[in-house]
């Protein structure tokens, strides 16, 4: 269950009710915010919900009790009904106004991120993606540039007014990747990384948690409950596509994720149709396609030289296809009551 505290409920008010939840027998998991606290209690039985649920909010300093069922509580629509919208540097994801993240897959090299960049934020983009570190299947692949890569993304992205999105795969790294990203990538590999998930939570920047390749709905809210019982609230989910047993495409993209999601859970949903395909010539049809079943957001791989990258190129979209996405995606946005 979630215990909304009063938001004039004092220090001492607030250790007397995680005091009673724990004699329950309960885990206690508070969120100190700036205007109130929220308590997440875990792990008593039902049969004694009801009684603790009534006893509670019989106290003056507590506004609300919510009895949650599912597995993942800070996540659940139950929870918060409404949508959660993230505010990055003035930047919103979630609510009406669509985000749009584009750039290189790979920072190679400052002249390619900036040409990327550049073209992605005079078509309208606001959010620089690239990645700095990458995972590879191979370990004699590419790894990314480390450390000169952020700098290379948070120089560009400070000329060009963007915000930057980049993945952190290592514990080690957050604190570091947090000096120069506004939003932290975990990627598909790393969602049921437990470790990396609860290094997130402990910090204040915002999270892009990607759906693993072979997760369910369920187990991805699960992961992202990790990073919220942290204290960070700024959690956004990316549909990123699954694996099947299709091989024309590299991944499944499950464009159905996205309302399910809207029914389950208040997070901004975002959806990437690169990764998701594999291909390029099929980007611009899923992009569509995502906005019209409720995105929140579309992160895409741009690329001034395709066919020259070092990582992903068959997916990238040139600087000119993203600009035609771009015309091509406004009145499918203003079709269904969206900006971007």
């Amino acid at each position: 269950m979630i215990v909304v505290m009063a938001n004039h409920a004092t220090a001492e008010q607030i250790q007397d009710v995680e005091s009673r939840i724990q004699d329950w027998g309960y885990g206690v998991h508070p969120i100190y915010g700036s205007e109130r606290t929220v308590i997440g209690a875990v792990g008593v039985p039902e049969a004694d919900k009801a009684r603790y649920m009534e006893s509670l909010e019989a106290l003056p300093y507590v506004e609300q009790v919510i009895g949650i069922l599912r597995p993942y509580k800070f996540a659940s629509r139950d929870y918060k009904p409404e949508d959660t919208v993230i505010d990055v540097n003035g930047i919103p994801i979630g609510g009406n106004q669509i985000a749009i993240m584009a750039g290189p897959c790979t920072v190679e090299t400052y002249e390619q991120t900036w040409e990327s960049a550049k073209a992605c934020r005079d078509a309208g983009a606001t959010i620089l993606r690239g990645g700095a570190y990458k995972p590879s299947t191979s370990p004699y692949s590419f790894q990314g540039l480390g450390v000169e890569g952020l700098k290379i993304l948070r120089d560009i992205a400070n000329k060009l007014e963007m915000q930057v999105i980049t993945e952190v795969m290592d514990v080690r790294n957050v604190e570091l990747v947090s000096q120069y990203a506004d939003i932290l990538q975990i990627g598909t590999r790393n969602m049921q990384n437990y470790d990396l998930l609860r290094e997130a939570g402990k910090s204040r920047t915002a999270v892009m948690l990607k759906r693993g390749m072979s997760a369910k709905i369920e187990e991805w809210l699960q992961a992202a409950e990790y990073i919220l019982l942290g204290g960070n609230t700024n959690v956004m989910l990316c549909e990123r596509g699954i694996r099947t047993f299709e091989t024309y495409t590299r991944n499944t993209l499950d464009l159905s994720a996205v309302p399910a999601l809207k029914e389950l859970t208040h997070l901004p949903v975002i959806v990437d149709p690169s990764q998701g395909t594999g291909k390029r010539s099929l980007v611009l049809a899923l992009t569509k396609a995502a906005v019209a079943v409720g995105a929140d957001g579309l992160i895409i791989e741009v690329h001034p030289h395709p066919e020259q990258a070092l990582k992903d190129g068959a997916q990238s979209l040139t600087c000119e296809h993203f600009v035609q996405l771009m015309k091509e995606l406004r009145p499918v946005a203003e079709a269904v009551g969206r900006s971007l």
